[in-house]
């Protein structure tokens, strides 16, 4: 897990390197801390999926460059075989597989996400990011909160929503959650 996160932030560096953008600059368009975003970039810090679609939107950037280091390269359609898309563990409760990863120019992020239960009384931080999302349960039961609204997603269950709003995830039942998310 520690590698991608670290190769992450080495590309994030290397993006504020090229395009000669200020920490700070980055850091104020995540709405999180200079430090907090040092961290990140240094690989001692977890980065979101939100926050990396935020800056690969601000600075026209593919999402799969920031997390994978590599440009997409297909403009038909690009074919993402079961198990096969591009993966990234960036927490160690969330494991994101990309779906799409080398298709250039789309206007959706769709990830296979596997999240993992965590210790009652965890604290989940929520996060926002531009746009909207769609989530659909595959397996398990998901606890879904956005803003001061929770609700409990089974497999089959789907849900559409404002992304801009403070959302999080959780798995029920101590067990995994397994749900597609498409990111728009």
């Amino acid at each position: 897990m520690d590698e991608p996160i670290k190769q992450i932030g080495e590309r994030l560096k290397g993006l504020r390197d090229v395009l000669d953008i200020p920490a700070e600059e980055i850091a104020q368009l995540c709405n999180i801390s200079i430090e907090e975003y040092l961290k990140m970039e240094n690989g001692d810090g977890d980065i979101s999926i939100s926050k990396l679609q935020t800056i690969s939107k601000r600075y026209g950037i593919a999402l799969d460059v920031l997390m994978f280091g590599e440009e997409p390269r297909m403009s038909s359609y690009f074919l993402t075989r079961k198990d096969q898309g591009m993966s990234v563990e960036r927490r160690q409760a969330y494991k994101y597989q990309s779906l799409a990863s080398g298709f250039r120019g789309r206007n959706a992020d769709p990830f296979m996400v596997l999240v993992e239960p965590k210790p009652e009384g965890s604290i989940i931080e929520q996060n926002s990011h531009e746009g909207q999302e769609f989530d659909f349960v595959t397996e398990g039961r998901l606890e879904l909160t956005i803003k001061n609204k929770t609700l409990i997603l089974n497999q089959g269950d789907s849900i559409y929503f404002d992304s801009s709003l403070p959302h999080c995830m959780r798995a029920l039942d101590d067990k995994a959650v397994r749900f597609l998310a498409v990111i728009l």
